[in-house]
């Protein structure tokens, strides 16, 4: 549907929908215009077209958590190339998602996608469930990903909260800077409200309102000149009142656990055979680190330890 073929307001919103007051009158007046600007501005990516199925939207959501596009669409070219069904990657040892994760970050998505991958397999005939339940059920994935491949890959009507969408309801409705740092109640429960009636309506708000977010209202230079409700916007209405919450989380690196730990997986995914300990020694000159970070390693299953102090990418 294209946005003149759009009405031009949500008129089947109750009025104070899961006891959210002035929440019909923010759908009424926020569809259109979100929705018309994403019928123009959005992003060709891969995973929105057709032929990516429901397969490509669920590798893709994992993906992208906390992992920019620019840095995801060539793996997920590569990845999809390798696997273009579930069945392809649940023959393979999950070692090997591992190591065609490469740099993307927060490995254990790897192993997370590998699982439901053996699941849909050996539950669903190798195809991705359509049934928000079923895709809850599969290991590894939780609320926010069921909601977006239900809603994504099968046009379903579901908040999909990420954080981008929360900044943008954030913003424009409860008027603050930022949204809380992990997801509440009244959050959920205003994402229900905004959702319009219809099926496949709500499905576009959901990609529409997640793009907004990433390309105008971004978290460090929201670009209020080219939002499309900018004048509706509670926050920027209120003269952008400065952040008064807790802290925000930073996503510092350097020096972490994390980075040895990439460190150390960058050795394993490079090699053939299984390596020694002497050759993971020398990615970190910090005995005591670097020993925490490989232990964390096996125990999250990213790495499988052998006999004769060598380790490897898990087979099993």
């Amino acid at each position: 549907m294209t946005a003149t073929e759009m009405p031009s307001s949500v008129t089947d919103v109750p009025s104070d929908p899961d006891g959210v007051p002035g929440a019909a009158e923010a759908a009424a007046e926020l569809h259109d215009p979100v929705l018309a600007w994403f019928d123009q501005h959005a992003r060709d990516l891969p995973w929105r077209r057709p032929e990516a199925g429901a397969w490509g939207v669920m590798v893709s959501e994992f993906m992208l958590q906390q992992t920019p596009v620019n840095r995801v669409l060539p793996v997920y070219e590569q990845w999809l190339a390798r696997w273009p069904r579930p069945a392809d990657l649940a023959a393979e040892a999950p070692g090997e998602a591992v190591r065609a994760w490469g740099r993307l970050g927060y490995p254990r998505r790897a192993l997370r996608l590998h699982g439901a991958a053996v699941a849909i397999t050996e539950r669903h005939g190798g195809d991705v469930p359509s049934e928000h339940n079923q895709l809850l059920a599969l290991p590894g994935i939780g609320e926010y990903t069921a909601a977006a491949v239900a809603s994504f890959a099968y046009g379903q009507r579901h908040p999909v909260l990420d954080t981008n969408v929360r900044r943008v309801f954030a913003r424009a409705v409860t008027g603050v800077q930022y949204p809380p740092n992990a997801t509440t109640a009244a959050e959920r429960r205003l994402a229900r409200a905004l959702l319009p009636d219809d099926e496949p309506r709500a499905a576009r708000w959901a990609a529409a309102s997640m793009e907004l977010g990433a390309l105008v209202c971004t978290a460090r230079n929201e670009d209020c000149g080219r939002c499309p409700v900018a004048g509706l916007c509670a926050w920027r209405l209120a003269g952008k009142p400065a952040h008064d919450g807790p802290p925000r989380r930073g996503q510092t690196y350097a020096g972490t656990d994390r980075q040895v730990r990439g460190k150390l997986l960058a050795v394993l995914r490079e090699a053939v055979r299984p390596v020694p300990r002497a050759v993971l020694d020398r990615v970190w000159d910090e005995p005591v680190q670097r020993a925490r970070a490989l232990d964390g390693l096996v125990s999250d299953g990213l790495v499988e330890p052998l006999e004769n102090d060598r380790f490897r990418l898990p087979l099993t």
